[in-house]
């Protein structure tokens, strides 16, 4: 299983009372020392690895363990106290802790506000610009920070390629950090000058509670689409939790306005996007249009009447999307429109529509597309760019929203000239049966409305026989792990690189071509 690293901690801390906690959080105290209440907490954690001396250990339920199960390890660590739910409080690790034990009715949903706390509140005196959506976070993330540091800022960045503090990169170990890990890491930033931070908010998060405690200066919405419904029982469900970025937390919100869920944020305050034609939005484009080069040239249009020329060097109108809804973010932010404008034309985006050229007579792209709007639109973007044939590799994760697969082999099939089903990160399940599913919504579609469809298990042989079948003027997508760098299976992350094997795969066919 993939090892969730350590995360940074700030430098100076002041410890807050633990009567504070009690007081602020609600929660209710077992004390087995009298002198509990005078005690301080200098930190919080709910991973029992993680934990140093002075920490609040937080022993939350699981869906496979229950965290105050830990709670010995992370005593002997040297946690001050421990947080849990009245039923973790009678578990048998903590029945002779030692330790003060706050009880909690709801721990997880408390934790944030707590860890905020513990590190001094740190969103106050940043800039958080959150980003939530199903598709187009780390795009409009990247195209927000590439704007800001145009306009001479000091960023941090928060998302599911990396997290980034003022220029050093960290591995990202979920897509929006835990509760504790994120306040911890926003008051790291602000030690090191950082001051605007634009983040990735999942849906996962905000129903977890792991961005509870965060304030953010900007909140802004890209749009809906079916994804994790192996988490949230339905579309509704799902909604409503990315709708919890708008429930006060943003000072402003941010959004696009082309399609019913984002017309369902709508408040008279909302600052608006569309990149539809004869939208009031606030926000705009116009006159769009893509270059051989794969980028977009359009107009932007913003308030006051604003209006400039701007191009980003990525294909697609949903990434015009992502860049309009970036300049709202960014103006939103004070940033003016020529830093807006030359961040938007200089951002780079790992493993999104990423273009791997090495000399050869096609196109070949790496991208994360793992849902079927997803796969859709880049294949759509791609169809734009080419009079040749679209070579598709493709593959679903296992151990999450399987209705997805089928529909995600029938985008690709009906858009593609050739399909090639493989394997993704089947984690826990059984791959062959992940490529079945794939392949019934695949092959349901007629040959009159379709491309060939084949089967090749392993990825690297799959992403190699893509290759061998391009010839000039084609192009190869390959789709689903983008930036990554592993491949899960049983448990274990094998390295692997959808990148890295496509240019060992290129070379290998430009060897036999020359």
């Amino acid at each position: 299983m993939k090892a969730v690293p350590a995360p940074p901690r700030p430098a100076r801390i002041e410890p807050v009372p633990l009567a504070t906690l009690l007081a602020r959080a609600g929660a209710r105290l077992i004390a087995d020392r009298p002198e509990a209440a005078d005690l301080a907490v200098a930190g919080t954690t709910l991973r029992a690895q993680h934990v140093l001396p002075g920490d609040l250990f937080a022993g939350l339920p699981g869906a496979r363990a229950h965290g105050a199960d830990f709670s010995d390890q992370a005593v002997a660590a040297g946690a001050t106290a421990v947080l849990t739910d009245p039923a973790g409080a009678e578990r048998p690790a903590l029945r002779d802790a030692g330790v003060p034990i706050l009880v909690h009715p709801d721990p997880r949903a408390a934790l944030g506000e707590i860890a905020a706390w513990i590190y001094g509140e740190p969103s106050l005196q940043l800039s958080v610009l959150g980003v939530t959506g199903t598709s187009g976070k780390t795009t409009t993330s990247y195209l927000v920070d590439a704007g800001l540091r145009a306009a001479g800022l000091t960023t941090g960045l928060i998302g599911t390629v990396e997290t980034r503090i003022a220029g050093e990169r960290l591995v990202s170990g979920f897509t929006t950090p835990e509760a504790p890990d994120l306040q911890a890491l926003l008051a790291v930033m602000l030690e090191r000058g950082v001051t605007h931070v634009p983040m990735e908010v999942s849906s996962h998060a905000l129903a977890l509670g792991r961005a509870n405690g965060t304030r953010f200066a900007v909140g802004a919405f890209t749009n809906l689409s079916q994804d994790h419904l192996d988490f949230h029982h339905d579309m509704a469900e799902y909604f409503a939790a990315k709708s919890l970025l708008f429930d006060g937390r943003s000072t402003t919100e941010v959004v696009v306005v082309d399609s019913a869920w984002g017309q369902a944020l709508l408040t008279p305050q909302t600052v608006t996007v569309s990149i539809e034609p004869g939208t009031d939005a606030l926000w705009r484009a116009s006159d769009i249009e893509a270059t051989p080069a794969g980028e977009q040239t359009f107009t932007l249009h913003g308030p006051d009447g604003l209006t400039a020329a701007a191009k980003i060097p990525l294909p697609g109108t949903f990434n015009v999307a992502n860049a309009v809804l970036a300049a709202a973010i960014l103006g939103s932010a004070g940033v003016g429109t020529a830093d807006i404008v030359r961040g938007l034309g200089t951002v780079e985006v790992p493993g999104r529509m990423e273009r791997v050229y090495l000399g050869q007579d096609f196109t070949a792209v790496v991208d994360y597309a793992h849902k079927p709007a997803a796969v859709a639109q880049g294949l759509d973007a791609l169809r734009a760019r080419t009079d040749g044939r679209i070579i598709t590799v493709l593959g679903c994760g296992g151990d999450r929203d399987t209705a997805k697969r089928p529909m995600m082999g029938e985008a690709a099939a009906r858009r593609s000239d050739v399909l090639i089903v493989t394997d993704d990160n089947p984690r826990s399940e059984d791959p062959d049966a992940i490529r079945a599913a794939m392949l019934a919504g695949a092959r349901g579609v007629g040959p009159s409305q379709g491309g060939e469809v084949l089967e090749v298990g392993d990825r690297r042989e799959a992403i190699t026989h893509a290759v061998s079948l391009a010839q000039a003027g084609d192009i190869v997508f390959i789709a689903g792990k983008g930036h990554e760098t592993g491949q899960e299976i049983q448990g274990v992350v094998h390295p692997f690189s959808d990148r890295d094997e496509l240019e060992a795969a290129i070379r290998k066919h430009l060897e036999v071509s020359a």
